[in-house]
């Protein structure tokens, strides 16, 4: 059987993060973040992290090409052999393309592409309204998730907190409005190959890992 290859799309705080790892748990599947995989592949020295490294040090933007090399690195590794989450690539119709001939040179394809849908408004109060604890990181929210003791934190009764300083409403409307600029491209691209889903992310974190479920038992099997 071919290992499932599942991307994840959704903007910033859909949740995508959290439910891959979920994925992880409940499928036995890798979670594959490109950042985590460039920083990977930089530490150990391969070809690719080699050349990755030199583009960065000299400030520039790695390339689909150096990406693509390193992803195909680790879909090579023995513990994949169940099958993979990609979080944050494919993010363009070429990138899409590119990893469809990758997959397609090893015998394999995407077997879903799923689309956490948000509203936009809603997710501008949800995303604004993050702030975690300066001490141990739990993370809390203005209206859905405060303190037990105000200004103390539940976990490690820490009295230091801090914000993100990009996740205020006007810098989260702008990361939204190029998300779906960017990504309706590739809705496109799923879409036509039959492989789309879409999963409504604005309930909760349980619901929503429920369905998610529910599609990768059904597109795996």
């Amino acid at each position: 059987m071919v290992a499932p290859v599942i991307i994840l799309l959704g903007p910033p705080g859909a949740g995508k993060g959290t439910q891959a790892r979920m994925l992880e748990e409940d499928f036995g599947l890798v979670q594959l973040s490109t950042g985590d995989l460039l920083r990977a592949a930089v530490a150990a020295g391969t070809e690719a992290g080699r050349k990755a490294k030199a583009v960065m040090e000299a400030g520039q933007l790695v390339s689909d090409d150096i990406v693509l090399a390193i992803l195909k690195d680790r879909m090579a590794a023995p513990d994949v052999s169940k099958g993979v989450i990609l979080d944050g690539f494919p993010r363009t119709g070429a990138q899409a393309a590119a990893l469809d001939k990758l997959l397609a040179d090893s015998g394999q394809r995407v077997t879903a592409a799923i689309s956490l849908e948000v509203d936009d408004e809603a997710m501008i109060a949800r995303v604004s309204g993050r702030y975690t604890c300066g001490g141990c990181g739990e993370g809390y929210h203005d209206q859905f998730k405060q303190p037990a003791t105000a200004g103390t934190c539940d976990k490690c009764g820490g009295t230091g907190f801090k914000r993100r300083a990009d996740d205020n409403a006007e810098t989260v409307r702008e990361r939204l409005t190029a998300y779906h600029a960017q990504t309706a491209p590739l809705i496109a691209h799923y879409e036509w190959q039959s492989v789309l889903e879409r999963v409504p992310a604005m309930g909760s974190i349980a619901g929503i890992r429920a369905m998610l479920a529910d599609i990768v038992g059904r597109v795996a099997a």
